[in-house]
């Protein structure tokens, strides 16, 4: 066993992450982390399916909407509204894999860039804000921080966006709201939301489990 995962400290940040997402007052917050990465996944399918990007909104209740221009059914309009519950399991997933490369700093300023990119489509206020209070706290753990913390901050933020994606598929599953992304997702393929549910819930764990071997082995 490597010396990181040798030391019990290791798993604190599974360990935080796991409250951030499990208690509610703290998921009322953290939610928004979670929320970002959801839309940001909306905002590259649209654009990598050759759909116009027209606008993002962050709101206080933890929601958020991506707007985008283009063929309102289709192969590119299924992409774009499945990557939503894909991405933070995806980017967790990335993250996690670029630390095993030795690539912990590229990860934090990649995250950084991510963030800025997001603020020219932002249509709101608070939806700014987030952005900015997100961009500054990994951007100041990433100059200021000491590699220990910088490796702690890495990967509570991947759990945090593993475990809380797994959260809000299931939240969702149960919601009867109609307007969530498996809704679009029923009418847009005619598959049954379950059968959605079920694909994203297995991405979910198993990125998951892809995660947890990749940091185990490093």
């Amino acid at each position: 066993m490597n010396s990181y995962w040798a030391n019990w400290s290791a798993y604190l940040p599974l360990a935080l992450a796991a409250l951030l997402v499990l208690w509610r007052p703290l998921w009322n917050l953290t939610r928004h982390a979670v929320t970002l990465a959801h839309e940001a996944g909306h905002a590259i399918a649209a654009v990598a399916t050759g759909r116009r990007l027209t606008g993002i909104r962050l709101h206080s209740d933890t929601s958020g909407l991506t707007l985008s221009h283009g063929k309102p059914r289709g192969p590119g309009m299924v992409a774009t509204a499945a990557a939503g519950y894909l991405a933070p399991s995806l980017l967790g997933l990335a993250g996690a894999a670029l630390i095993a490369a030795g690539q912990l700093t590229f990860l934090l300023w990649a995250a950084v860039a991510l963030i800025a990119a997001m603020v020219p489509f932002i249509r709101n206020v608070f939806g700014f804000l987030v952005l900015l209070a997100s961009g500054a706290a990994v951007g100041a753990v990433a100059w200021y921080g000491s590699p220990t913390l910088q490796l702690h901050f890495a990967y509570t933020a991947i759990w945090l966006l593993l475990v809380g994606n797994l959260r809000t598929i299931v939240e969702a599953a149960r919601s009867r709201s109609g307007r969530s992304d498996l809704d679009q997702l029923r009418s847009l393929t005619h598959l049954p939301r379950t059968v959605w549910t079920v694909l994203l819930v297995a991405v979910a764990v198993g990125t998951g489990v892809l995660a947890w071997r990749a940091q185990y082995a490093l």
